[in-house]
């Protein structure tokens, strides 16, 4: 690892990074594929009326579609946009899905299954997908079963536990005793996570788990709380697969909860960012990311959270495959990090995609 580390301080706190050498994607042939997109915006499904207040958290907004679809033509390829899961399955219904390969954003809903929706119906047209399978999304999706696999492969996990109702909370221990961490098993993007998601007593434990089951329609897993600093790395390509700088999130002055999962844009929350990133700890970070991403079979892009326990020692949170493209979002920073543009970054992420299909 580089040995110039830096924290860069910027308009959001979140930007605490390593600075590292600049790298460039290299030059594709010219042949032009057809890359379609499966994804979700804001406003993809009606608000149903029991549905979370954070159900629509994970799609995208429209500049997130354009910067991949800028991406995809600065490799010399067309972008053609296929719409929601749903549009998918009406397009192959009627034979009309012509492309070289796909790539998927698409979230889906309900069920621990829902991010595979897409790659499952585009592996039955026979269509190269770019990212991760199906078995891979849905498997990381599910924190538990996520946990198990991770620590199989030599990376940390917090002591924790699946707990599936109320009446189970009661009368579960902790792992690792309290304070403790409840969430949801199978959400993503901080969903169902709030400030009361860390918990100190017996009682606050319980109302936490009742929240999840009742509101999310699922189990709540259970984790001992650390209380160190937060680190997110984001891992691109395949054989050997890379891990990016490493980031550091802000974590909110009380909970100490990653700001990011807390702070809406109605609220604005005091933060800190506890901890250094100095080199041998953005080598363990990348290290044991780069692990979780091989253990998962995660393909051509997924980032990883990690949280330090009191003695700084790095714990494996989740791993998400699906991460999102947004300019303000993780590529984006790390664009900016690297003194390169978004669009470029994209870019080189589609392309090693492209390589592992054999379609450049």
């Amino acid at each position: 690892m580089p040995g110039l580390l830096h924290k860069v301080a910027s308009a959001t706190p979140q930007r605490c990074v390593a600075i590292r050498q600049r790298r460039r994607y290299p030059a594709l042939p010219m042949a032009r594929r057809s890359i379609g997109i499966v994804y979700e915006l804001l406003d993809a499904y009606p608000r149903r009326p029991d549905d979370p207040p954070d159900a629509h958290v994970e799609y995208e907004p429209e500049v997130t579609l354009l910067a991949l679809e800028a991406a995809i033509e600065r490799l010399g390829h067309r972008a053609v946009r296929l719409g929601r899961p749903h549009d998918l399955l009406d397009a192959a219904a009627k034979r009309d899905v012509a492309i070289d390969a796909a790539l998927c954003i698409a979230e889906g809903f309900g069920t621990r299954n829902r991010e595979a929706w897409a790659p499952v119906l585009l592996e039955m047209l026979g269509v190269p997908q770019l990212g991760s399978d199906a078995l891979s999304l849905s498997l990381s999706l599910d924190k538990a079963w996520t946990r198990a696999v991770v620590a199989a492969a030599g990376v940390p996990v917090a002591p924790g536990v699946v707990v599936r109702s109320r009446e189970e909370a009661e009368r579960v221990a902790p792992p690792g005793g309290f304070p403790c961490f409840v969430k949801p098993r199978w959400e993503g993007t901080a969903k169902g996570i709030e400030r009361a998601s860390r918990v100190a007593s017996q009682d606050a434990l319980v109302a936490a788990v009742a929240r999840v089951v009742s509101r999310y329609r699922q189990p709540a897993l259970v984790e001992h709380f650390l209380e160190g600093a937060e680190y997110t790395v984001t891992v691109i390509g395949n054989d050997p697969p890379r891990a990016l700088p490493v980031l550091q999130r802000a974590l909110e002055v009380e909970s100490r909860i990653g700001l990011h999962a807390v702070e809406t844009r109605a609220t604005s929350l005091p933060h800190v960012v506890p901890g250094s990133l100095d080199a041998p700890l953005e080598a363990q970070l990348a290290s044991l990311a780069i692990r979780a991403y091989q253990a998962l079979e995660c393909r051509d892009f997924a980032r990883a959270d990690f949280k330090c326990d009191a003695a700084g020692a790095p714990t494996f949170l989740e791993i998400n495959p699906l991460p999102t493209f947004a300019p303000d979002g993780s590529f984006g920073i790390l664009a900016e990090v690297m003194n390169r543009t978004h669009e470029d970054l994209l870019a080189e992420v589609l392309a090693l995609g492209l390589r592992r299909l054999g379609l450049c």
